[in-house]
Protein backbone atom coordinates (compact mmCIF):
# COMPACT_ATOMS: atom_id res chain seq x y z
CA UNK A 1 0.00 0.00 0.00
CA UNK A 2 1.87 3.40 -1.11
CA UNK A 3 2.18 5.59 1.81
CA UNK A 4 0.36 8.86 1.63
CA UNK A 5 3.01 11.31 3.37
CA UNK A 6 6.50 11.47 3.93
CA UNK A 7 8.12 13.11 7.04
CA UNK A 8 11.58 14.09 7.30
CA UNK A 9 13.69 16.07 10.09
CA UNK A 10 14.30 19.69 8.33
CA UNK A 11 15.38 23.09 9.00
CA UNK A 12 13.32 26.31 8.40
CA UNK A 13 14.77 29.17 6.99
CA UNK A 14 13.03 32.28 6.17
CA UNK A 15 14.58 34.06 3.76
CA UNK A 16 11.22 35.16 1.87
CA UNK A 17 8.25 34.93 3.68
CA UNK A 18 6.24 34.26 0.77
CA UNK A 19 8.54 31.03 -0.22
CA UNK A 20 10.21 29.44 3.30
CA UNK A 21 13.22 27.11 2.61
CA UNK A 22 13.62 23.52 4.23
CA UNK A 23 16.91 21.95 4.01
CA UNK A 24 16.35 17.97 4.97
CA UNK A 25 17.22 14.84 3.61
CA UNK A 26 15.94 12.28 1.13
CA UNK A 27 16.71 7.81 0.45
CA UNK A 28 17.95 8.11 -3.30
CA UNK A 29 14.69 5.88 -4.01
CA UNK A 30 12.58 8.31 -2.13
CA UNK A 31 13.53 11.08 -4.88
CA UNK A 32 11.41 9.64 -7.92
CA UNK A 33 8.45 9.18 -5.27
CA UNK A 34 8.50 12.99 -4.48
CA UNK A 35 9.61 14.85 -7.24
CA UNK A 36 9.24 14.83 -11.35
CA UNK A 37 10.77 17.11 -14.09
CA UNK A 38 9.02 19.51 -16.19
CA UNK A 39 10.06 19.37 -19.52
CA UNK A 40 9.96 22.68 -21.76
CA UNK A 41 7.23 21.95 -24.56
CA UNK A 42 4.01 23.60 -26.00
CA UNK A 43 0.89 22.22 -25.79
CA UNK A 44 -1.70 22.13 -28.53
CA UNK A 45 -3.08 25.78 -27.81
CA UNK A 46 0.99 26.88 -28.12
CA UNK A 47 0.66 28.14 -24.26
CA UNK A 48 4.74 27.02 -22.90
CA UNK A 49 4.86 24.54 -20.18
CA UNK A 50 7.91 23.25 -18.28
CA UNK A 51 11.08 24.49 -18.05
CA UNK A 52 13.53 21.89 -17.98
CA UNK A 53 16.03 20.84 -20.55
CA UNK A 54 15.99 17.27 -22.17
CA UNK A 55 17.97 14.66 -20.23
CA UNK A 56 21.40 14.25 -21.36
CA UNK A 57 21.79 10.34 -21.05
CA UNK A 58 25.60 10.47 -20.98
CA UNK A 59 25.93 12.87 -17.95
CA UNK A 60 23.29 10.27 -16.16
CA UNK A 61 25.02 7.58 -16.87
CA UNK A 62 28.60 9.00 -15.23
CA UNK A 63 26.52 9.81 -12.50
CA UNK A 64 25.35 6.08 -12.10
CA UNK A 65 28.53 4.72 -12.19
CA UNK A 66 29.82 7.09 -9.59
CA UNK A 67 26.92 6.07 -7.60
CA UNK A 68 27.07 2.40 -7.79
CA UNK A 69 30.82 2.62 -7.23
CA UNK A 70 31.42 2.05 -3.50
CA UNK A 71 32.18 4.56 -1.40
CA UNK A 72 30.13 7.76 -1.92
CA UNK A 73 30.68 11.27 -1.02
CA UNK A 74 27.47 12.97 -2.83
CA UNK A 75 27.05 16.73 -1.37
CA UNK A 76 25.69 18.16 -4.52
CA UNK A 77 22.18 18.36 -3.35
CA UNK A 78 18.71 18.47 -5.20
CA UNK A 79 17.10 21.74 -5.77
CA UNK A 80 12.82 21.09 -5.17
CA UNK A 81 10.08 23.18 -5.43
CA UNK A 82 7.62 21.92 -2.74
CA UNK A 83 3.53 22.05 -2.47
CA UNK A 84 1.71 24.59 -0.57
CA UNK A 85 0.21 21.58 0.99
CA UNK A 86 3.77 20.74 3.07
CA UNK A 87 3.14 21.18 6.81
CA UNK A 88 6.20 22.29 9.30
CA UNK A 89 5.83 21.57 12.88
CA UNK A 90 8.97 23.20 14.88
CA UNK A 91 10.36 20.90 17.40
CA UNK A 92 9.73 21.93 21.14
CA UNK A 93 13.06 23.24 23.75
CA UNK A 94 14.88 26.06 23.87
CA UNK A 95 17.67 25.00 20.96
CA UNK A 96 14.76 24.66 18.66
CA UNK A 97 16.30 27.84 16.66
CA UNK A 98 19.55 29.75 16.68
CA UNK A 99 17.97 32.65 14.82
CA UNK A 100 18.80 31.67 11.04
CA UNK A 101 17.08 28.32 10.86
CA UNK A 102 14.66 26.55 12.91
CA UNK A 103 14.44 22.53 13.53
CA UNK A 104 11.39 20.48 12.81
CA UNK A 105 9.52 17.90 11.17
CA UNK A 106 8.88 18.26 7.49
CA UNK A 107 5.62 16.41 5.89
CA UNK A 108 5.19 15.98 2.21
CA UNK A 109 1.92 14.76 1.16
CA UNK A 110 2.37 11.91 -1.52
CA UNK A 111 -0.05 10.61 -4.26
CA UNK A 112 -2.53 8.04 -3.61
CA UNK A 113 -1.21 5.41 -6.12
CA UNK A 114 2.73 4.87 -7.08
CA UNK A 115 2.15 6.23 -11.02
CA UNK A 116 0.09 9.21 -10.11
CA UNK A 117 1.47 12.78 -9.95
CA UNK A 118 4.50 13.64 -7.93
CA UNK A 119 3.91 16.38 -5.46
CA UNK A 120 6.89 18.65 -5.98
CA UNK A 121 9.34 19.67 -8.73
CA UNK A 122 13.38 19.33 -9.51
CA UNK A 123 14.59 22.81 -10.43
CA UNK A 124 17.81 22.14 -10.33
CA UNK A 125 19.87 18.56 -10.19
CA UNK A 126 17.69 16.77 -12.94
CA UNK A 127 20.42 14.44 -14.31
CA UNK A 128 21.11 13.80 -10.44
CA UNK A 129 17.18 12.87 -9.94
CA UNK A 130 17.53 10.87 -12.67
CA UNK A 131 21.10 8.33 -11.65
CA UNK A 132 18.93 8.50 -8.04
CA UNK A 133 16.42 6.70 -9.47
CA UNK A 134 18.53 4.07 -10.84
CA UNK A 135 21.08 3.42 -8.44
CA UNK A 136 21.90 0.15 -6.31
CA UNK A 137 22.89 2.53 -3.31
CA UNK A 138 18.96 3.06 -3.07
CA UNK A 139 19.40 4.49 0.79
CA UNK A 140 22.24 7.16 -0.33
CA UNK A 141 20.95 10.33 2.05
CA UNK A 142 20.77 12.86 -0.47
CA UNK A 143 20.49 16.85 0.75
CA UNK A 144 18.03 18.35 -0.90
CA UNK A 145 16.79 22.09 -0.59
CA UNK A 146 13.01 22.96 -1.37
CA UNK A 147 10.91 26.20 -1.47
CA UNK A 148 7.48 26.25 -1.64
CA UNK A 149 6.33 27.51 -4.93
CA UNK A 150 3.13 26.98 -6.27
CA UNK A 151 2.63 28.94 -9.09
CA UNK A 152 4.90 27.81 -12.47
CA UNK A 153 6.00 31.41 -12.60
CA UNK A 154 8.50 31.41 -9.68
CA UNK A 155 9.93 27.55 -10.30
CA UNK A 156 10.91 28.99 -13.54
CA UNK A 157 12.69 32.32 -11.85
CA UNK A 158 14.02 30.10 -9.54
CA UNK A 159 15.28 27.81 -12.35
CA UNK A 160 16.94 30.38 -13.95
CA UNK A 161 18.37 32.03 -10.84
CA UNK A 162 19.73 28.48 -9.59
CA UNK A 163 21.74 27.88 -13.06
CA UNK A 164 23.46 31.04 -13.93
CA UNK A 165 26.81 29.38 -12.60
CA UNK A 166 26.45 26.80 -14.96
CA UNK A 167 25.07 28.50 -18.14
CA UNK A 168 22.07 26.83 -19.39
CA UNK A 169 21.54 26.33 -23.17
CA UNK A 170 20.78 29.89 -24.69
CA UNK A 171 17.60 28.85 -26.69
CA UNK A 172 16.11 27.35 -23.41
CA UNK A 173 16.99 30.80 -21.23
CA UNK A 174 15.38 32.96 -24.22
CA UNK A 175 12.32 30.90 -24.42
CA UNK A 176 11.95 31.55 -20.51
CA UNK A 177 12.25 34.64 -20.28
CA UNK A 178 9.09 36.50 -21.37
CA UNK A 179 7.34 34.08 -19.16
CA UNK A 180 8.54 35.13 -15.84
CA UNK A 181 7.92 38.07 -14.17
CA UNK A 182 11.17 39.60 -13.65
CA UNK A 183 14.70 38.62 -14.96
CA UNK A 184 17.80 37.24 -13.14
CA UNK A 185 19.71 40.02 -14.12
CA UNK A 186 20.08 43.40 -16.81
CA UNK A 187 21.52 41.17 -19.46
CA UNK A 188 18.75 38.87 -19.37
CA UNK A 189 15.66 41.52 -19.05
CA UNK A 190 17.19 43.03 -22.53
CA UNK A 191 16.52 39.85 -24.32
CA UNK A 192 12.91 39.26 -22.78
CA UNK A 193 11.17 41.93 -25.22
CA UNK A 194 12.94 40.42 -28.01
CA UNK A 195 12.55 36.71 -27.18
CA UNK A 196 8.75 37.69 -27.16
CA UNK A 197 8.30 38.71 -30.21
CA UNK A 198 10.23 35.65 -32.05
CA UNK A 199 7.76 33.56 -30.33
CA UNK A 200 4.88 35.84 -31.86
CA UNK A 201 6.63 35.53 -35.21
CA UNK A 202 7.36 31.76 -34.57
CA UNK A 203 3.08 30.84 -33.93
CA UNK A 204 1.96 33.69 -35.89
CA UNK A 205 -0.01 32.41 -39.56
CA UNK A 206 1.26 35.25 -41.00
CA UNK A 207 4.25 35.62 -39.93
CA UNK A 208 6.96 34.59 -42.60
CA UNK A 209 8.64 32.65 -39.90
CA UNK A 210 5.56 30.60 -38.72
CA UNK A 211 6.56 27.53 -37.76
CA UNK A 212 10.14 27.73 -39.27
CA UNK A 213 11.93 28.54 -35.67
CA UNK A 214 13.98 26.39 -33.71
CA UNK A 215 12.92 26.57 -29.69
CA UNK A 216 13.59 24.89 -26.73
CA UNK A 217 10.21 23.20 -26.29
CA UNK A 218 10.19 22.20 -30.01
CA UNK A 219 9.18 18.42 -30.56
CA UNK A 220 12.38 16.67 -31.36
CA UNK A 221 10.62 15.21 -34.79
CA UNK A 222 9.78 18.73 -35.47
CA UNK A 223 12.90 20.44 -35.54
CA UNK A 224 14.11 18.24 -38.51
CA UNK A 225 11.99 21.08 -40.31
CA UNK A 226 12.78 24.27 -38.08
CA UNK A 227 15.20 26.33 -40.26
CA UNK A 228 16.28 29.54 -38.22
CA UNK A 229 17.84 29.29 -34.70
CA UNK A 230 15.90 31.73 -32.47
CA UNK A 231 19.00 33.13 -30.64
CA UNK A 232 19.73 34.54 -33.87
CA UNK A 233 17.04 35.97 -34.31
CA UNK A 234 16.42 37.40 -30.56
CA UNK A 235 19.65 39.35 -31.24
CA UNK A 236 19.03 41.04 -34.42
CA UNK A 237 15.58 42.06 -32.88
CA UNK A 238 17.81 43.52 -29.74
CA UNK A 239 19.77 45.37 -31.54
CA UNK A 240 17.10 47.29 -33.64
CA UNK A 241 15.53 47.62 -30.27
CA UNK A 242 18.30 48.69 -28.08
CA UNK A 243 19.86 51.11 -30.63
CA UNK A 244 17.91 54.28 -30.71
CA UNK A 245 18.69 54.22 -34.90
CA UNK A 246 17.01 51.12 -34.69
CA UNK A 247 13.41 51.03 -36.55
CA UNK A 248 11.78 49.41 -33.64
CA UNK A 249 13.21 51.33 -31.30
CA UNK A 250 10.20 54.15 -31.31
CA UNK A 251 8.08 51.58 -30.46
CA UNK A 252 9.35 51.49 -26.39
CA UNK A 253 8.35 53.99 -24.18
CA UNK A 254 10.77 53.52 -21.53
CA UNK A 255 9.56 56.12 -19.36
CA UNK A 256 6.51 54.80 -18.93
CA UNK A 257 7.63 51.37 -19.42
CA UNK A 258 5.29 50.29 -22.09
CA UNK A 259 5.80 48.99 -25.91
CA UNK A 260 3.72 48.92 -28.88
CA UNK A 261 3.94 45.91 -29.74
CA UNK A 262 0.94 45.66 -32.51
CA UNK A 263 3.46 48.39 -34.20
CA UNK A 264 6.27 46.38 -33.42
CA UNK A 265 4.81 43.63 -34.94
CA UNK A 266 3.52 45.22 -38.26
CA UNK A 267 7.33 46.32 -39.23
CA UNK A 268 8.31 42.71 -38.87
CA UNK A 269 6.12 41.20 -40.86
CA UNK A 270 6.06 43.30 -43.76
CA UNK A 271 9.64 43.74 -43.77
CA UNK A 272 10.19 39.62 -43.46
CA UNK A 273 7.50 39.15 -45.83
CA UNK A 274 9.25 41.39 -47.94
CA UNK A 275 12.89 39.37 -47.71
CA UNK A 276 10.98 36.11 -48.30
CA UNK A 277 9.09 37.26 -51.74
CA UNK A 278 12.56 39.26 -52.60
CA UNK A 279 14.52 36.08 -52.09
CA UNK A 280 11.80 33.16 -52.43
CA UNK A 281 14.80 30.70 -53.63
CA UNK A 282 16.29 30.56 -50.37
CA UNK A 283 13.57 30.93 -48.12
CA UNK A 284 12.49 28.12 -46.00
CA UNK A 285 16.19 26.21 -46.44
CA UNK A 286 18.08 24.32 -43.89
CA UNK A 287 21.39 27.09 -43.10
CA UNK A 288 23.65 24.37 -44.65
CA UNK A 289 21.67 25.46 -48.38
CA UNK A 290 20.83 28.66 -47.67
CA UNK A 291 22.69 31.06 -46.03
CA UNK A 292 19.98 33.66 -45.42
CA UNK A 293 17.86 31.56 -42.90
CA UNK A 294 21.39 31.09 -41.20
CA UNK A 295 22.72 33.39 -38.32
CA UNK A 296 24.85 35.53 -40.69
CA UNK A 297 21.51 36.23 -43.02
CA UNK A 298 19.56 36.84 -40.40
CA UNK A 299 22.05 38.82 -38.13
CA UNK A 300 22.80 40.89 -41.73
CA UNK A 301 19.19 41.46 -42.93
CA UNK A 302 17.71 42.34 -39.66
CA UNK A 303 20.75 45.25 -39.48
CA UNK A 304 19.27 46.37 -43.35
CA UNK A 305 15.92 46.26 -41.74
CA UNK A 306 16.75 49.72 -39.63
CA UNK A 307 17.84 51.37 -42.83
CA UNK A 308 14.60 50.14 -45.03
CA UNK A 309 11.78 50.40 -43.23
CA UNK A 310 12.95 53.87 -42.35
CA UNK A 311 11.86 54.44 -46.33
CA UNK A 312 8.58 52.46 -45.97
CA UNK A 313 5.13 54.29 -45.01
CA UNK A 314 3.64 51.45 -42.48
CA UNK A 315 0.19 53.20 -42.89
CA UNK A 316 0.25 52.87 -46.57
CA UNK A 317 -2.06 49.58 -47.82
CA UNK A 318 1.26 48.85 -50.41
CA UNK A 319 3.51 48.89 -47.49
CA UNK A 320 4.59 45.46 -48.38
CA UNK A 321 5.40 46.70 -52.23
CA UNK A 322 7.40 49.28 -50.94
CA UNK A 323 9.53 46.96 -48.60
CA UNK A 324 10.06 44.98 -51.73
CA UNK A 325 11.09 47.79 -54.08
CA UNK A 326 13.56 49.21 -51.57
CA UNK A 327 15.25 45.27 -51.40
CA UNK A 328 15.17 45.12 -54.93
CA UNK A 329 18.18 47.77 -54.51
CA UNK A 330 20.56 45.08 -52.96
CA UNK A 331 18.71 42.03 -54.31
CA UNK A 332 21.33 41.22 -57.49
CA UNK A 333 23.99 41.21 -55.14
CA UNK A 334 23.30 38.57 -52.57
CA UNK A 335 24.17 35.38 -53.40
CA UNK A 336 22.43 33.02 -50.83
CA UNK A 337 22.54 29.38 -52.39
CA UNK A 338 24.98 29.89 -55.05
CA UNK A 339 28.02 31.52 -56.14
CA UNK A 340 30.32 34.23 -54.57
CA UNK A 341 29.90 37.59 -53.07
CA UNK A 342 32.71 39.44 -54.74
CA UNK A 343 32.80 42.06 -52.65
CA UNK A 344 33.64 39.91 -49.93
CA UNK A 345 35.70 37.75 -51.82
CA UNK A 346 33.95 34.74 -50.18
CA UNK A 347 31.75 31.82 -51.56
CA UNK A 348 28.36 31.81 -50.26
CA UNK A 349 28.80 28.58 -48.43
CA UNK A 350 31.95 30.30 -46.66
CA UNK A 351 29.75 32.65 -44.47
CA UNK A 352 29.56 31.96 -41.25
CA UNK A 353 27.81 32.40 -38.11
CA UNK A 354 30.35 34.92 -36.61
CA UNK A 355 31.17 38.28 -35.98
CA UNK A 356 33.53 39.13 -38.60
CA UNK A 357 31.18 38.05 -41.16
CA UNK A 358 28.23 38.95 -39.64
CA UNK A 359 29.68 42.64 -39.70
CA UNK A 360 31.29 42.17 -42.98
CA UNK A 361 27.90 41.22 -44.63
CA UNK A 362 25.98 43.66 -42.88
CA UNK A 363 28.51 46.87 -43.83
CA UNK A 364 28.38 45.33 -47.47
CA UNK A 365 24.53 45.35 -47.63
CA UNK A 366 23.84 48.44 -45.46
CA UNK A 367 26.76 50.26 -47.53
CA UNK A 368 25.34 49.16 -51.14
CA UNK A 369 21.54 49.78 -50.11
CA UNK A 370 22.51 53.24 -49.35
CA UNK A 371 24.40 54.05 -52.36
CA UNK A 372 21.54 52.76 -54.29
CA UNK A 373 19.36 55.15 -52.79
CA UNK A 374 21.38 57.71 -53.54
CA UNK A 375 22.02 57.25 -57.13
CA UNK A 376 18.71 56.57 -57.90
CA UNK A 377 17.89 60.65 -56.79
Amino acid sequence: MPVERLERRALRLVQSEAAPLYLFALAADEVDLVADVARISRDQAGKLIGYQRPEKRSHVRQILEYLDSGDVLFPNGLILALPDTVRFKSSRGPTTTDGLATAGTLTIPLSASSDGPRPAWIVDGQQRSRALAQTKNTRLPIPVAGFVADTLELQRDQFLRVNTVSPLPVNLVTELLPEIVAAPSSRLSARRLPSALVDMLNRDPESPFHNLIKRASADPVERKHLVVTDNSLVEALKESIESPSGVLFPYRNIAAGTTDTEGIRRVLLIYWTAVRETFPDAWGLPPAKSRLMGGVGIRAMGRLMDRVMAHVDLSSQDALVQAKNELSRIAPLCHWTQGTWPELRLSWNELQNMPRHISALSNLLVRSYLSARTGSR
